[in-house]
């Protein structure tokens, strides 16, 4: 499968108020379809004050106005599966809004309520508490814990929260949560939607002592030391054995986990056959364009598809990370670069998923006012870090000047840069060299092949600079070129190139297909 993630702030804006919704969705599944995707990743549409853009829900089972309402939804869901594609919804098990009903009951209700044993409480530290309950951080910079006032107005217990203080997290040993949790799945599922994305999947469970870290170490995203306690925590397993009860009573459903785990054992445990469907693996992802980091990348991947005996899934880029074309060094040659990655990407056995406007060769390098900014992040840091804004800077689509056809409306959401007007869909629709035409090309003969039964791919090249593999079961050959001098092509017939070749030679920062 090929399924394409959809930022709905980002995509359309079918009602001029400069931000996206599911109408404008709707409205551009002939886009869709042109790409020959065989799904959406659709993220967060929820109710929420939308601090964190949907990622802090105050109502898990309703539609943000912002977006529509359900019955929008449900015309999408009909919509796309009448084209013969699925909807997976972004879930966020984790936290809620702290505009949770929930959340406001604790406050109200004080220390050691049941209202309060929902979220994960702690007195405070110090003389008269004014001290965190440990040393954690958050996500998005500052310490993992907010102290709230009490009832009565005198300062109180500190709650925790991983992320920004409006997204508390919740408290997994509690019945209550699990139990709620059922009801939100059954609720979207009984729409009609074909599964779930699963937003920290590997963070749901907290050990119940809340021991400090240890000072050596080293905070990062990806987890790669056990000693971080905040993630990858054993209870987690038994949050996802019970949504995965749920959906196998919904035949054809799918979870997908958001799994930051590094070590391969460790990430094959969320795809035991009682737990996850799938998980994205973001090895690849973080790899920069150099072969031996490429092909470590794809074998880790395929490493822990082979561990867990689930398809093994890929992705260059999402709503949280910088552009490919940015990431690979901007301008032509990050554009060549990710061309190139696009068709290794495609060649490997497993699910692809495609960020919006990833297919429009979209780059992350222009500068956003910093009043225009709206990341979390941004404040959570003294402003050291700009965030994930410039990643999630709305789709150009038509014209030559903002906003490039994507919304009625002059104001966007986030501003959009004066210089698109060649990236627009419009624009690259008629050019058979387009970035947007290497996509629709690349996914149309990756559909034509048969469906890999195992995930191996044989590595075949001995050129420095150079990865060459074959699907164990594949009809092509995958070649491309990292190096700096244009290296001889194997032999057989180019099937697709993702930039021009040079007689019988491969380019610098280019990849081929072959069949032989």
């Amino acid at each position: 499968m090929v399924l394409y993630q959809i930022y709905p702030r980002s995509f359309a804006d079918s009602d001029g108020d400069g931000v996206g919704d599911l109408q404008g969705v709707i409205d551009h599944i002939g886009h869709l379809e042109s790409l020959d995707v065989d799904g959406v990743w659709l993220s967060p549409i929820m109710r929420s004050p939308g601090v964190d853009h949907g990622y802090d829900v105050s109502d898990p089972r309703d539609v943000d106005p912002l977006f529509g309402d359900v019955d929008t939804l449900r015309r999408l869901v009909d919509a796309l599966h009448s084209k013969r594609m699925v909807l997976i919804m972004d879930l966020v098990p984790n936290h809620t809004s702290s505009e949770h009903p929930w959340f406001v009951e604790a406050l109200a209700a004080g220390p050691g309520s049941p209202e309060r044993a929902r979220y994960i409480f702690r007195d405070g530290r110090g003389e008269d508490g004014t001290q965190p309950p440990n040393n954690w951080p958050s996500v998005f910079g500052g310490p993992a814990w907010t102290r709230v006032t009490e009832p009565d107005g005198t300062p109180g217990q500190w709650y925790l929260h991983l992320f920004a203080p409006q997204q508390p997290d919740l408290n997994w040993s509690n019945p209550e949560v699990a139990d709620d949790l059922e009801r939100t799945l059954r609720f979207w599922l009984d729409l009609g939607v074909d599964g779930f994305r699963i937003d920290v999947a590997h963070g749901l469970a907290k050990p119940a002592e809340l021991a400090d870290l240890p000072d050596d170490l080293e905070i990062v995203q990806l987890v790669v030391d056990a000693r971080d306690a905040r993630w990858d925590r054993p209870g987690v397993h038994d949050v996802h054995r019970r949504i995965r009860r749920v959906l196998d009573e919904h035949p054809g459903t799918a979870a997908f986990g958001e799994v930051w785990v590094g070590p391969v054992e460790r990430f094959a445990r969320y795809l035991r056959s009682d737990e996850l469907h799938f998980a994205f693996h973001f090895a690849l992802t973080d790899a920069p364009f150099e072969a031996d980091a490429i092909r470590t990348a794809i074998d880790s991947g395929l490493e822990a598809a082979r561990a867990s005996g689930a398809a093994p899934t890929w992705a260059l880029s999402n709503h949280d990370v910088v552009r490919e074309v940015t990431r690979y060094g901007n301008g032509d040659v990050g554009l060549s670069r990710a061309r190139a990655m696009l068709l290794v990407t495609l060649a490997l056995p497993g699910i692809a998923f495609v960020y919006n406007g990833a297919e429009l060769g979209l780059p992350s390098d222009f500068s956003i006012p910093h009043d225009r900014l709206t990341d979390p992040t941004w404040e959570r840091t003294g402003h050291a870090e700009l965030g994930r804004d410039h990643c999630r800077v709305p789709l150009p689509w038509t014209g030559l000047r903002p906003p490039y056809g994507f919304s009625v409306g002059d104001e966007t959401w986030l501003p959009m840069p004066e210089t698109w007007a060649g990236l627009t869909v419009a624009a690259q629709d008629a050019d058979p060299d387009s970035t947007l035409a290497l996509y629709r090309q690349a996914i149309r003969i990756r559909h034509s092949w048969a469906a890999p039964t195992t995930p191996v791919v044989h590595w075949t090249s001995k050129l420095d600079g150079c990865l060459e593999f074959r699907r164990e079961d594949g009809p092509i050959v995958c070649m491309i070129n990292t190096s700096r001098r244009s290296v001889p092509l194997p032999a057989g017939d180019v099937v697709l190139s993702s930039g021009s070749l040079d007689g019988g030679h491969l380019p610098p920062d280019t990849a081929v297909w072959l069949e032989n």
